[in-house]
């Protein structure tokens, strides 16, 4: 298994409960494997009846216990939520985590799609989430302790509407809650998988694909970037527990919790550093130290904003990158350090998040000339933009 590299050992998670909903198939079903490795009580809340038990037996036959518990329900019929606390309760004591896994994935154009599929999605991605919070945080309140996790998209995409829209709800909804908890010790983040090729999830590609005019290979390969196994993104969802306090209110992804919890998914190639002269390392370690450096102090910056403020830089910073700024800010701390070690083989591996960097500097940089009437505070910014869009074309143009 996966999650055996980590840094974890087995029973990290001991006597926590954590509530998994859609758990039967996919990444879902893989975060319960590897949560009942760190001994974690999983109770899969599953809609599908058969998967759901096979995944209860399964994981219970694998790994020689019995933590794992199925529960059939419909996680949007408000009466059946009553029944399964209860059920939850008498069992296992208390709730500790809700994972907010499940998902429907209705794609197509925005006019096609039926309306009855706009509504389920609602169901499921958005009004599902707030009816767990509003049965489970009550009890988490009371014991000042508890965790409840959110799966959000990536953004908004053409002929994606009808899933998306409601999925990036979830990052509002968990930005808000984490306002509403900060003076608690209930922690809340957000964690996407990134692009898996699960089974619900290649049907609706090749939806996607057709309405753009190319095929399921072409689109996979133009994302080839994003793509995790659904083990790697369900260990990522199951690591993110086990390192929640230090997420708390961020959004990241589960490539970032596989190396926060010291697992290597990325695809290493033997190079040697002998491919770089020692001009070009030291001249790489320089302009990176600038680089994380600068992005450090902004990042420390964006948080000490108000929170209207905040939350606009953040979603800008998204919107430009496609990655959240806790994403960006692990890469540059993973590449940083890499590069310490001497291990130059990571230049080509983090190239595609080091070149959304760039276009995020280079937006600011247009966006500063508009509103920034001062002219010597306008050349003496620029110059700053400037000067850190030059430091990232260096290191781009590095290559083994």
């Amino acid at each position: 298994m996966l999650i055996e590299k980590s840094n974890f050992k087995r029973d990290h998670l001991k006597n926590v409960t954590v509530l998994l909903t859609g758990g039967g198939g996919g990444i879902g079903y893989e975060a319960a494997r590897a949560l009942t490795w760190l001994g974690a009580n999983v109770v899969i809340a599953e809609i599908d009846t058969t998967t759901g038990m096979q995944a209860q037996t399964a994981i219970n036959k694998e790994l020689n216990t019995d933590k794992v518990w199925f529960y059939p329900i419909d996680i949007c019929n408000v009466q059946e939520l009553d029944i399964m606390k209860l059920s939850i309760n008498n069992r296992f004591g208390a709730v500790d985590v809700i994972f907010n896994n499940a998902t429907v994935t209705p794609f197509g154009a925005i006019e096609s799609v039926s309306i009855q599929d706009w509504d389920q999605s609602y169901f499921v991605n958005v009004r599902a989430p707030v009816l767990l919070i509003q049965k489970f945080l009550p009890d988490m309140l009371k014991r000042n302790a508890g965790v409840i996790v959110f799966v959000p998209s990536s953004g908004a995409a053409p002929y994606m509407g009808a899933y998306e829209v409601f999925k990036t709800a979830q990052v509002e909804l968990c930005n808000t809650l984490a306002g509403e908890m900060e003076d608690t010790n209930i922690i809340t983040y957000a964690i996407g998988p990134g692009l898996v090729k699960t089974k619900t999830a290649q049907k609706g590609i090749e939806t996607i694909a057709r309405l753009m005019n190319m095929s399921t290979e072409e689109f996979y390969r133009d994302n080839e970037g994003q793509i995790l196994d659904a083990e790697a993104a369900g260990t990522g969802f199951a690591i993110s527990v086990a390192l929640a306090k230090q997420y708390n209110g961020q959004e990241i992804g589960s490539i970032q919790a596989l190396m926060d919890g010291g697992v290597y998914t990325q695809n290493t190639i033997d190079r040697s550093t002998l491919m770089l002269n020692e001009e070009q390392r030291q001249e790489y370690k320089l302009r990176l130290g600038k680089i994380v450096k600068t992005y450090t102090e902004q990042y420390k910056g964006w948080f000490k904003r108000n929170i209207f403020e905040r939350q606009w830089v953040l979603r800008d910073f998204k919107k430009t990158t496609g990655m959240s700024v806790d994403e960006m800010q692990s890469v540059l701390l993973q590449l940083s350090m890499a590069i310490e070690k001497e291990d130059y083989s990571t230049i080509d591996d983090y190239k595609g998040q080091l070149y959304k960097l760039k276009i995020y500097y280079e937006r600011q940089h247009k966006l500063l000339q508009g509103y920034e009437k001062d002219p010597h505070k306008l050349q003496e910014n620029s110059g700053f933009i400037i000067s850190w869009i030059e430091d990232l074309d260096k290191i781009l143009s590095l290559s083994l």
